[in-house]
């Protein structure tokens, strides 16, 4: 348990204190107080700290160590937080009972201290817990109570919400992290139903589960037809949180392929390993429904999931074949590695039907076109909805989760023309395939007037300081919060 303190002043040290500041406020001229404090001449202090982003500098005086952490020129509150989980991640040895952050020299203390508490707590996440070695628990995951002392004069009421709103969105973007970074033969259809199941019980939202043949009564055939050559029988899993203030109603859909090996299409093995993450769309819902019931936003959200493996077997669906999708729309499978399209079709049409969201966006690691053209910094944003694309990249900007937009012309409309049925799930072609899965979807959102995809796939799943390898970030599940809030902030204005 962490226990927090506010104070109005520094005359009684903690043990650790930590000093957050800005490439700016160094220059500044009451930047002497913090030089005074440490007892050092200010020269020789700006000599050793410019305030740099993720800089550290530690001193010792009496009984205190001092780390000073600089958050660069004018930083996101994205920025803060990944400088405060670097620290937090590399730091933690040097840390005693209790732990100060002064922010008397802020102005935005309320903002710093959710990103920092956020930022700090991440910063605690082990991604070896399968390993049969014991490893030392980090300081604030150690059991007790861990004593964070708050310098600040702002009120300790906003004080104590902002830092328990930051722990309360780092515990459930570690569950993300570690729901996406488990293993396939520890990661099911029913892995993912099963945690929403609990965390709707704890957290007091609803979940329902469509096991195979709820999904079969359905008529979900693109969902079954993906299902085919996987020993784990496909998972329908609706989760849903309102607020009796709400004003709006947010659909959200998340691929959840736990494993995809491409199918009959199969993908190179070089990188194979990775596709334990392609339900990192199905992450971003799942965190993000959590999220606005343990902070009580006052919305009304409901998030599907659609859930299964890709895998080869005598069963899978070929390419060439034609499968009837829960619209009733005729699909040829041009490439079984084209998927996720598949699944996050029949979950459209699902919530469209029984749920008629005001707004509706899916998010999926769907393409490697979108890591083509935007590398790992960004997501790829397609929407018919110009005012929803407002809130989407003001969110981004709120959270440092980026998006860019992409077109939905119609001149890509013939990339999925097909012969045979409907609509092709495929153009075929080596060029713009983010934009040809994105009319693929298009299809099947019956003119909703506010939809968008992000196609996560170069932002879900990336290399980090955190592992050796790539590894889960979470990503979507503060975009989707800061975009609820957005929301919410316009009605009240």
């Amino acid at each position: 348990m962490i226990k927090f303190t506010v104070a109005a002043d520094l005359k009684q040290l903690p043990n650790v204190l930590i000093l957050p500041f800005t490439a700016q406020q160094v220059s500044q001229d009451d930047f002497e107080q913090t030089a005074n404090l440490l007892q050092l001449p200010l020269e020789l202090l700006r000599k050793d700290f410019k305030g740099e982003k993720g800089e550290v500098v530690a001193y010792h005086a009496d009984t205190t160590r001092f780390f000073l952490v600089g958050m660069g020129n004018q930083p996101s509150t994205g920025e803060i937080i990944q400088v405060f989980r670097s620290f937090s991640y590399r730091q933690h040895t040097k840390f005693t009972a209790p732990v100060g952050i002064s922010l008397l020299h802020q102005e935005q203390s309320v903002m710093l201290v959710e990103a920092i508490c956020n930022g700090l707590l991440l910063g605690t996440y082990q991604i070896g817990h399968l390993k049969t070695e014991a490893t030392t628990p980090h300081f604030l995951k150690q059991e007790g109570e861990i004593k964070i002392l708050i310098y600040t004069t702002v009120p300790e009421t906003l004080i104590f919400e902002a830092a328990q709103r930051g722990i309360a969105i780092a515990e459930t973007q570690m569950d993300m992290f570690k729901l996406v970074n488990l293993p396939s033969n520890y990661k099911t259809p029913q892995t993912l139903a099963d945690w929403a199941v609990q965390s709707a019980k704890t957290h007091g939202y609803q979940a329902t589960v469509l096991d195979k043949a709820a999904i079969e009564a359905l008529g979900m055939r693109t969902l079954l037809a993906v299902n085919r050559g996987s020993e784990h029988p496909a998972t329908f899993t609706i989760v849903e949180y309102k607020n009796e203030t709400a004003h709006h109603k947010i659909g959200l859909v998340g691929k959840g392929v736990t494993f995809d090996t491409g199918g009959i299409s199969i993908k190179e093995s070089s990188n194979l390993h990775y596709m334990k993450s392609d339900m990192g769309g199905a992450a971003a819902v799942l965190g993000a429904v959590e999220l606005a019931a343990k902070l009580k936003l006052p919305i009304h959200v409901v998030g599907v999931i659609p859930s299964t493996d890709n895998s080869v077997d005598a069963l899978s669906i070929k390419p060439g074949d034609v499968i009837e999708s829960y619209s009733g729309k005729t699909i040829e499978i041009i490439d079984t590695d084209a998927e996720g399209r598949l699944i996050l079709a029949d979950a459209i049409t699902y919530i469209l039907k029984h749920h008629q969201p005001d707004i509706l966006i899916d998010l999926a690691t769907l393409t490697g076109s979108a890591i083509r053209t935007f590398g790992y910094h960004t997501a790829a944003l397609f929407s018919n909805n110009s005012a929803l694309v407002e809130g989407l990249m003001e969110a981004a900007t709120r959270t440092g989760e980026r998006v860019w937009q992409l077109p939905l012309w119609d001149t890509y409309k013939d990339e999925i023309k097909s012969d045979v049925a409907d609509v092709r799930n495929f153009s075929g072609k080596p060029t713009a395939g983010a934009i040809s899965a994105a009319k693929f979807l298009e299809v099947f959102i019956e003119q909703h007037p506010a939809w968008a995809h992000l196609d996560i796939a170069g932002v879900a799943f990336t290399d980090s300081e955190f592992a050796s390898q790539k590894s889960a970030s979470a990503y979507g599940v503060r975009l989707l919060v800061a975009l609820m809030e957005y929301y919410n902030d316009r009605l009240q204005k």
